[in-house]
């Protein structure tokens, strides 16, 4: 009877340590839009400390992860670069009802100091020294998609087709101008503020769409506790300081 009371006594003790239980112990994984890796980032280690609850994030394009969910995809988390495939499925009665956590920007960014003196993105590419221009692909990309649309909505993207190198992501398509495999890319604003983006300069994109990005649990979820207790921490205003720094509204 002692050595009963004893474990339970243990019990105890490890309950009020980790009150979201063993899956909070092992951490949530949650799927993000490679537009929001900066941000993500000092998130957290804020709610880690917090919370004691790990995070465990992967980084992809939105396309990519609503295929992967669809398919199955163990996550429990989903931050999108986007309402469209969280609301699809949430019609589908794969996720929980999604909540808006960031607005975002598309932008032209370069590390090329020479084409910071240009006043807008429309000249920068229509400069014969741009030879190569980085941008995610529409398809799977809201930041693609956007910057896509700018570029139609301007009659610029059949003069800069056969220029155009198409990334699986906006980290990606940030990645190529900055290493120097384009000389200019469409990337998120996000990206070009951040202590990388600064080496560079950067442009807006008047003529592209406001990006709206939602958030959702996964139905399949290992713990909806811990899981809605991020999504608080994401959309309170303790994280828009943090949204704030990287372009976010």
């Amino acid at each position: 009877m002692k050595n009963l009371w004893i474990l339970c006594f243990f019990i105890l003790v490890l309950s009020a340590s980790n009150p979201v239980g063993v899956a909070g112990a092992q951490g949530l994984d949650i799927a993000v839009a490679a537009n929001f890796v900066e941000p993500m980032e000092e998130l957290v280690d804020i709610f880690v400390k917090k919370t004691g609850i790990v995070l465990k994030p992967t980084y992809s394009s939105t396309g990519k992860f609503y295929a992967q969910i669809k398919n199955g995809a163990p996550f429990d988390v989903f931050l999108a670069a986007d309402c469209r495939r969280p609301d699809i499925l949430y019609k589908e009665g794969l996720v929980e009802k999604p909540v808006v956590y960031a607005r975002g920007q598309a932008v032209l960014w370069t590390g090329i100091r020479d084409l910071c003196s240009e006043q807008a993105w429309k000249a920068v590419l229509a400069k014969n020294s741009i030879k190569k221009i980085s941008i995610s692909n529409p398809e799977t990309a809201p930041y693609g998609d956007a910057a896509s649309r700018a570029l139609k909505k301007t009659g610029i993207w059949k003069k800069v087709a056969s220029r155009l190198i198409f990334a699986q992501s906006v980290g990606q398509a940030f990645q190529y101008a900055e290493m120097g495999g384009a000389d200019v890319g469409f990337t998120a604003l996000s990206y070009a503020l951040s202590n990388d983006g600064k080496k560079g300069c950067w442009w807006p994109l008047p003529e592209a769409p406001a990006i709206t990005q939602e958030a959702c649990i996964l139905k399949m979820a290992k713990n909806k506790v811990a899981a809605k207790r991020f999504l608080r921490f994401l959309t309170s205003g303790e994280v828009k300081p943090i949204l704030r720094k990287y372009g976010y509204r």
